[in-house]
């Protein structure tokens, strides 16, 4: 085993990284640093300080890191529309490259050789937040407990934090059936029920929005403001990155917005199940590719589409700090230069609903050529007959070789 001299450990104070943070000090007999990312989770962090202290740690490092997250993350993700798999807003895979990216800053600042994290051995995130370390500091020594120790279910975990004096709270209650994870974009659920993808989701799970059956029966109008493809006010308030995604959260919850019951396929290639509330960002993609739709040139944006599963791709796959992802995200950016203006959407139980978009200077749209009424010569429909017969010109050749043959 590796001599470690001081660890750098993602650290939340739940069970599993307060059990990691005592299993690496009695493991390797190294020094712990903790690093507690504030990134909307909507829950109390400072509570991982005492906990963290209560186990030894001299170095406790907790990072509201809201506005960086949705600023330089979030953002750039939705402006070029990235969806997984045809649905999934990438809530989880998204925030894993900033937390990557403090922990190795605050292992070159506290002189630490090692990182660690909690993820287990089966899913995406380990990949993930490995990534991100090597990509960022390529020597970085990772320690990833879950594929090294042998406490391979909840029962040994709690065992182990009764034996080493480890406090977790809600220690005589089953806590909750699901594995979740939030922060400002989403919530995810997996485990337990979902695990048979043929069983609905209980309806007292979900935390962040109503059923669209519950949800107000008069819809509610948002007016959204677009500079350079991001959102930058809400109802003529300006706000910034942060709030304009907790507001749209608050109101996408509101109207039963967001959900989403998913089999998506694991890049270690598992098929996994999984429930997502992701309200804010189901108004933002929506109104920013409304947005789009007048700003954009035609071959600009059909480019845009083609390149965005392999964007997305990188994403859920932990490539965020690839040369490739970087590449694609220079090109985003300067699509989006001239994506100014408003779009207004409707909430109504469920459905984010289009029903205006304007741009003052940037508009592609022209009325004198599109109208069905007289364009005073805006266009010439005779036009028309040519650039019909050369477009079919390869395929009255072929319709004549068939004539021939036959």
């Amino acid at each position: 085993m590796r001599k470690l001299n001081k660890v750098v450990l993602a650290f939340s104070g739940g069970l599993d990284t307060s059990v990691i943070l005592k299993w690496l000090q009695d493991t390797y007999q190294c020094e712990v640093v903790t690093f507690t990312a504030d990134v909307g989770q909507g829950e109390e962090v400072e509570p991982a300080r005492a906990k963290a202290e209560q186990l030894g740690v001299k170095e406790i490092y907790i990072d509201d890191l809201r506005e960086e997250f949705v600023r330089d993350f979030v953002f750039p993700m939705f402006r070029a529309n990235a969806v997984y798999e045809g649905e999934y807003l990438l809530g989880t895979s998204i925030a894993r490259p900033l937390i990557a990216k403090r922990q190795i800053e605050i292992a070159r600042a506290t002189g630490a050789d090692a990182v660690s994290h909690g993820a287990t051995g089966k899913g995406n995130d380990q990949v993930r937040f490995e990534l991100g370390y090597y990509a960022l500091q390529p020597d970085i020594h990772v320690v990833a407990p879950w594929r090294e120790w042998d406490l391979t279910s909840r029962e040994k975990l709690m065992s182990y934090a009764e034996a080493h004096g480890i406090p977790v709270e809600m220690k005589k209650k089953v806590g909750s059936p699901y594995s979740m994870d939030a922060n400002l974009l989403h919530i995810s659920y997996e485990g337990r029920a979902l695990e048979d993808p043929s069983v609905e989701p209980e309806e007292s799970m979900w935390r962040w929005s109503v059923s669209p059956e519950e949800a107000p029966d008069e819809a509610e109008y948002l007016d959204l403001q677009f500079e350079r493809g991001d959102v930058v006010a809400l109802n003529g308030k300006k706000l910034s990155p942060a709030s304009v995604l907790q507001e749209l959260n608050q109101l996408g919850g509101k109207h039963g917005i967001g959900r989403l019951d998913l089999v998506e396929n694991r890049y270690v290639g598992m098929k996994s199940r999984g429930c997502y509330e992701t309200p804010g960002g189901a108004i933002l993609l929506r109104a920013h590719r409304a947005i789009e739709s007048i700003t954009l040139d035609r071959e600009v944006a059909h480019l845009k589409d083609e390149l965005m599963p392999k964007y997305a791709a990188l994403i859920y796959n932990g490539y965020w700090w690839s040369p490739d992802r970087q590449m694609m995200q220079v090109m985003i950016d300067a699509s989006q230069v001239n994506v100014n203006g408003w779009v207004r959407v409707k909430l109504y139980k469920g459905n984010v609903i289009v029903v205006g978009r304007g741009s003052q200077a940037d508009s592609l749209f022209d009325t004198n050529v599109a109208t069905f009424e007289d364009d005073a010569g805006a266009y010439d429909q005779m036009d028309a007959a040519g650039f019909i017969k050369l477009n079919a010109l390869r395929l009255r050749i072929a319709a004549k070789k068939d004539k021939d043959r036959g």
